[in-house]
């Protein structure tokens, strides 16, 4: 048994990385700031069926906050940290990009700072594929130097690996950065291409697809990251980077014909220009992932699709009653 942190624990990866980890045995505290990026109804109702597991305990605070995690660290034991709280979005960095500043590389460099005033050693770092931004090589691998990105978020997801990787130079703290790439499944965010679509399709609503429709992405279903990121956990030494993605890239247009076939509906598409930041195609090499970590994605879209359709027919449908407003007083009191 364990005893884990989990920073974001209330969002879509970080919920069922909770699961898992109570599941197994181990102590989680999950940590979160209940952003109102989404709704956070939506986030609290990802950890109902945990709440009352005698292994659990959810914190409200903020990674900015660093007096706020220095009182966590004093109170908690933790053997690691899976850092997963971020602020996300490519389009919206653009907007806002010193607030994503403060939140994904200050609130990065405050949780790394507790951990080593309080001498917790090992860390999981989410990171994205976004950070190999203007890169040539294709499939992506590790050792591109990714310092080309695209936009501000992508900006401060490698500026957070090179707080990680100083850290674990100078104070030997073991970290593993974690690459996701287009993660998908029950509990997507609502704003997420395939949540979005599902949803609009669903309801007979047009969809609004940016650029031609040739872009890429390798979309990687919940199962398989967090099989990466339990590997990751138990192997977690010295400090290494790695791709967790399904090494398969769908374009758009595909994606939307495997939509149509897993709804039974036709889209209707309204066709906008493409979105600066955004990048044409991503595609991971996992080869360093399944050599080390054992890693090996074993869902394709189609299935995972299909799943996730499932899912969003019997649990979301964009709609939740009186019971989670239950789960947020008992949850955040």
């Amino acid at each position: 048994m364990a005893a884990f942190l989990v920073t974001g624990g209330c969002g879509f990866i970080g919920s069922h990385l909770v699961e898992h980890l109570l599941a197994r045995g181990d102590n989680v505290v999950c940590l979160d700031n209940l952003d109102p990026y989404y709704d956070p109804d939506l986030k609290l109702r990802n950890l109902q069926a945990v709440r009352d597991n005698a292994g659990f305990s959810f914190v409200e605070g903020d990674i900015r906050d660093a007096d706020f995690l220095n009182q966590l660290f004093r109170r908690k034991r933790f053997d690691v940290v899976v850092h997963l709280a971020a602020k996300v979005g490519v389009n919206p960095s653009l907007a806002q990009p010193n607030e994503y500043s403060e939140v994904n590389v200050r609130g990065t460099q405050n949780i790394l700072e507790a951990m080593r005033h309080h001498l917790v050693r090992k860390l999981i770092f989410a990171s994205s594929s976004s950070v190999y931004g203007g890169t040539s090589t294709i499939p992506f691998v590790e050792t591109d130097p990714a310092d080309r990105p695209l936009s501000p978020y992508a900006a401060t997801k490698r500026s957070g690996e090179l707080l990680c990787s100083l850290y674990h130079h100078l104070w030997n703290i073991d970290v593993s950065c974690l690459r996701f790439f287009t993660v998908y499944g029950p509990r997507q965010r609502p704003e997420m291409a395939i949540h979005a679509f599902t949803r609009q399709m669903s309801e007979g609503k047009e969809i609004q697809v940016y650029g031609d429709g040739s872009s890429a992405r390798d979309y990687t279903y919940i199962g398989d990251i967090l099989d990466g990121v339990l590997k990751a956990i138990e192997k977690v030494k010295g400090f290494e980077i790695f791709n967790l993605g399904e090494s398969h890239k769908t374009s758009l247009r595909e994606l939307i014909a495997l939509l149509e076939a897993s709804l039974g509906k036709k889209a209707i598409v309204a066709w906008l220009p493409a979105r600066e930041g955004d990048m044409k195609v991503t595609f991971a090499d996992v080869q360093k992932a399944e050599k080390v970590l054992g890693y090996k994605p074993r869902v394709s879209v189609e299935e995972g699709l299909r799943t996730f359709v499932r899912w969003y027919h019997e649990v979301d449908r964009g709609k939740f009653g009186s019971e989670h407003a239950t789960v947020r007083r008992s949850m955040t009191s």
